[in-house]
């Protein structure tokens, strides 16, 4: 039986960088439609730097060359989410040892919560497996070329988002001005 799979990859994507492309490009090689999912904070935490609008728009120029994705907000539960797409698989990275345990839960939780859905683990390619969203945002906001990280727009994003902070930590003090 030939059956057409619908495929979510879900995150917050803040920034999406060169490890997340990759699991995008493979989930759509693997699935007939995957949906990459962009998790919209009803109440944003400190640590997101980017709109959910922004984060979209990022992926979607990044990924442009695959046909079979969509890029959309979602909130609340992811499996709420897949079901009212009518996807039955949920694409996960891994990209360290440590990723097991909590992917392991989320996949039981997931499943103890809508049992028609399947959790797929991909490992991430080796030179990956140092990236996160956490890494890009901190080297960027110190000033670090995080371009071998992203892709040239996010970089030029990242960029222009914390030059004012640049501005602000490398000003001295009032007192040691002239």
């Amino acid at each position: 039986m030939n059956k057409s799979i619908r495929a979510i990859y879900a995150g917050t994507f803040d920034p999406v960088h060169h490890g997340h492309i990759d699991l995008m490009e493979r989930g759509a090689g693997l699935f007939e439609e995957l949906y990459v999912g962009v998790y919209d904070h009803r109440v944003p935490s400190k640590s997101i730097v980017f709109s959910v609008d922004k984060r979209i728009s990022m992926i979607q120029e990044s990924i442009e060359h695959l046909d079979n994705v969509k890029v959309v907000p979602f909130g609340g539960l992811l499996v709420d989410f897949a079901q009212s797409v009518n996807a039955t698989v949920l694409v996960r990275g891994m990209r360290v040892f440590s990723d097991f345990e909590f992917e392991f839960r989320m996949a039981l939780a997931n499943k103890r919560l809508s049992p028609g859905i399947e959790s797929v683990m991909l490992m991430t390619k080796e030179q990956h497996t140092f990236l996160s969203g956490t890494t890009v945002r901190e080297v960027a906001s110190l000033g670090g070329d995080v371009s071998s990280m992203v892709p040239p727009h996010v970089a030029d994003a990242l960029y222009t988002r914390y030059e004012e902070d640049r501005n602000f930590y490398t000003k001295p003090p009032m007192s040691m001005r002239d």
